[in-house]
């Protein structure tokens, strides 16, 4: 499929603090790039001290974070609370303390809040979702968040960041290869409709009517904005920008979406009359279409015809009728005309309503996708994901950064943070944006990194880097499981 150049749609996106490569890979790459050997076995075992020292710091918080879920856990967590006797105040200190160690979580994760003008660009096209999406509100608490959002500000909240919230993390694409033979009809006949609003000077009036609420329009260049100038682009290929040929029109055609390769939804819902729900929902999904994701949306409508659908049908049955009309006032009127612009009229209807038809069976379908391939999990399992995620990110930064220094010596911060870009960049072909702080942080909390008279860090040889860190619990575990199996 060809793409007009002159309408490339792209969307400009800021580059992510995740460092997209596997663990074992990474190691055993730096590992290979140390020219002794006694070296690359230090290495190894400092490699295997500073993951088992990170896991230890955060057991205690994650503890906590586990325990407190228990009490929210809409399956089982109203049984734990009777169990507890708790006032209401207690208990709502405590689902406070549970997301407070949830957005911290979140944080050290990478993830991040999706805004309003993320969340705009993303639906700012369409991809396989043709239908209008709606939460039903009336379904949401609007205190749980709220309050913790009075409690901790954060900057740029979306509007409905009261009900549930959307965090996302990493870019990805997702391409689709069909013969899309509805969606180029209905791509056919809305450049007929626009090409005819034009003409008709119709095109300006309804332009105003439809101004959105937002101050910036997403599609004026469909580019989430970043703070940062290290940004990256990808293309979105749709049918609406498609080349009309013969080719494109029956054949099979390619389009392709930006995706958000994690999404994790939190949300409560609204307490009954009788009784008041305290379970806190935690939904994570992945490869998520940047023009899809109202999938991932909790308590959805059930779609239906759009007023706009409505209007399309009264609008064509009553131009049918004048013209059926003005053809029998005619001196001669003309069956055929007559039977011609009935079957126009007809057809059309027909058409928008198994266009609608075939959307719902496409939602429906996407909806299953969405719950037994793009759901990974859900509450306590996304949990554990969570904090094994933050480990294991965390492990790789402390890594990277002290192998630069091993390496190449000296650096200050600024330094040691393009170095472990530039590092990621050559020998992995991956671009992150580094977190160097963290990293630096916690290798001077083990002691094997420091500071001097100005600033610049510097860490200890690898064997004094082991002996500071010392044997750990699981080393010594490990040990007298191989001693137990000795013959």
């Amino acid at each position: 499929m060809e793409v007009e150049k002159k309408k490339k749609d792209v969307i400009r996106l800021e580059r992510e603090s995740v460092i997209p490569i596997l663990k074992p890979k990474l190691i055993m790459t730096l590992a290979n790039l140390i020219e002794h050997r006694s070296d690359r076995d230090e290495f190894l075992k400092l490699c295997k001290r500073v993951e088992y020292t990170i896991r230890a710091w955060y057991l205690l918080q994650f503890e906590d974070l586990m325990q407190l879920y228990s009490l929210f856990d809409p399956v089982h967590g109203a049984q734990k609370l009777e169990q507890q006797n708790l006032s209401t105040e207690e208990i709502d200190v405590l689902e406070q303390n549970f997301l407070t160690y949830l957005f911290q979580v979140m944080d050290k994760s990478n993830f991040k809040i999706a805004t309003d003008e993320e969340i705009d660009v993303a639906q700012s096209g369409q991809y396989l979702l043709n239908l209008p999406i709606k939460v039903d509100e009336t379904k949401l608490d609007k205190k749980l968040l709220k309050k913790y959002f009075v409690d901790h500000p954060h900057e740029s909240l979306p509007d409905f960041s009261d009900k549930y919230v959307i965090f996302r993390r990493g870019i990805g694409i997702d391409r689709t290869t069909d013969y899309f033979f509805m969606e180029k009809v209905d791509m056919l006949i809305g450049r007929f409709w626009g090409w005819l609003l034009r003409k008709t000077r119709l095109e300006k009036l309804l332009s105003r009517k439809s101004r959105t609420r937002h101050k910036k329009d997403p599609k004026k260049d469909d580019e989430i904005s970043a703070e940062t100038s290290d940004d990256f682009y990808v293309e979105r290929i749709r049918l609406e920008n498609m080349e009309l040929s013969f080719r494109n029109l029956l054949g099979k055609i390619t389009i392709q979406e930006p995706t958000f390769d994690r999404i994790i939804v939190v949300y409560r819902r609204a307490s009954a009359k009788t009784t008041t729900e305290r379970g806190i929902f935690v939904k994570h999904f992945k490869n998520i279409p940047m023009a899809d994701m109202e999938i991932v949306l909790p308590e959805k409508k059930n779609p239906s015809l759009t007023p706009m659908d409505w209007v399309t049908f009264l609008g064509s049955a009553i131009v049918g009728l004048v013209a059926v009309v003005g053809s029998i006032e005619l001196p001669k009127a003309d069956l055929w005309v007559m039977f011609a612009i009935l079957s126009t009229v007809l057809g059309y209807c027909a058409k928008t309503y198994f266009t609608f038809q075939q959307n719902m069976a496409t939602y429906q379908n996407l909806i299953t996708q969405s719950m037994y391939d793009k759901q990974l999990d859900s509450g306590k399992g996304t949990l554990l994901h969570l904090c094994d995620d933050v480990i294991q990110q965390e492990v790789k930064e402390v890594i990277i950064s002290f192998f630069i220094l091993m390496e190449q010596g000296k650096a200050t911060r600024q330094d040691l943070d393009l170095r472990c870009e530039e590092l990621i960049k050559e020998e992995f072909d991956e671009r992150c944006n580094f977190e160097v702080d963290d990293a630096v942080q916690k290798l001077e909390k083990m002691g094997i990194v420091s500071r001097d008279t100005i600033g610049r860090y510097y860490c200890v040889g690898l064997k004094r880097a082991n002996e500071i860190i010392g044997t750990t619990t699981e080393e010594l575990v490990l040990k007298a499981k191989q001693n137990a199996g000795a013959p």
